[in-house]
């Protein structure tokens, strides 16, 4: 319950990286580089997925589905995160802080989800390769990514609307680059032990499976491939799961840094520098990730821009001859 003589809060100021004066213009360029990049591979990857027939398979439709999460990741943070840079105070209203814990829960729940979705589609394309097409029809794979975003959305909204519920009219200041959960639970004048069970109890079954059904299926995977007589079909076996694998460990690698780990007050501003990092580079890691590993973007990038260049036109004797002719040859036809 709130006392009366305690006023509402309507807004917070994000403190960002108040400790580390000196280098605010590098970390506004990197950010920016960052933004700019993240931007531009994960719409490069859905320009070349929705663009070359020989990707309209289910392995890419999730991976189209990923760099889609991976640009409403970026926007929710680095855009407001590069306008603090600028501006001299750091205000965020209520509401707004509200909406960017929403869409960025929403990213990463979605994201957990949508590679466990892929977990799967790996598992039936190695263990079960004569039963793919009919099992990943795309019927069937419209409904996996509907499921994943329905998942993220419905996470999210039960989040918030147990923040909804909370009063905030202590200091009004976010020791952090922008809007989280944790922070917010902080500085409420209301209890929070719900909160708190829900993202314990909530947070934690959606997300023990999710990365049971991401996991699991690689053990059969891995049995699947042994059984391989040769190690060249091993290899081509195994090829199409490591990019997924390396964006798996990179995301829980990250989100296990940025939650679970310990913090200390002597080195505060680079753990929270750290810890940005980490969830701004997540997004640009997948599309470099994807690119570099997978042989069939670089080809469709090859194909893609050998139809946008221009053909370079040779003179011969015919050309010429019809050059010069000019208007009159086409009368001659």
């Amino acid at each position: 319950m709130v006392e009366e003589n305690q006023t509402i809060l309507s807004d917070f100021i994000l403190l960002g990286l108040s400790g580390l004066p000196n280098a605010q213009q590098s970390l506004f360029l990197l950010l920016l580089i960052i933004y700019l990049m993240t931007l531009t591979g994960n719409l490069l990857i859905l320009l070349l997925i929705f663009s070359d027939s020989q990707l309209h398979t289910p392995m890419y439709f999730f991976l189209a589905n990923l760099a889609s999460l991976d640009i409403c990741y970026s926007q929710v943070t680095l855009p407001k995160l590069l306008l603090d840079f600028l501006a001299k105070k750091q205000n965020i209203a209520i509401a707004t802080c509200l909406a960017q814990i929403f869409f960025l829960h929403f990213s990463i729940s979605s994201e957990l989800f949508l590679l466990a979705v892929m977990s799967y589609d790996r598992y039936i394309a190695i263990c079960h390769p004569l039963h793919y097409i009919n099992i990943m029809q795309k019927h069937i794979c419209a409904q996996l990514a509907s499921l994943v975003w329905l998942s993220g959305f419905l996470y999210s909204l039960v989040q918030i609307l147990c923040t909804l519920r909370l009063s905030f009219c202590r200091q009004n200041f976010i020791n952090n680059l922008f809007c989280d959960l944790p922070q917010l639970l902080q500085l409420s004048c209301t209890e929070t032990i719900t909160n708190i069970l829900v993202i314990l109890i909530f947070g934690g079954f959606l997300g023990f499976n999710a990365l049971g059904v991401t996991f699991i299926p690689y053990v059969y995977i891995f049995r699947t491939v042994q059984k391989i007589k040769t190690k060249q079909g091993k290899i081509k076996a195994f090829s199409t799961c490591t990019s997924h694998l390396t964006v798996v460990f990179t995301i829980y690698a990250a989100l296990i840094f940025t939650y679970f780990r310990p913090t200390t007050d002597k080195h505060f501003e680079y753990d929270k520098l750290v810890s940005v990092l980490y969830a701004v580079i997540t997004p640009l890691l997948n599309p470099i990730i994807y690119s570099l590993r997978n042989n069939d973007l670089k080809r469709a990038l090859s194909r893609v821009l050998n139809k946008t260049s221009l053909p370079v036109i040779r003179p011969t004797r015919n050309n010429v001859s019809t050059i010069s002719k000019g208007p009159l040859s086409m009368g001659n036809t």
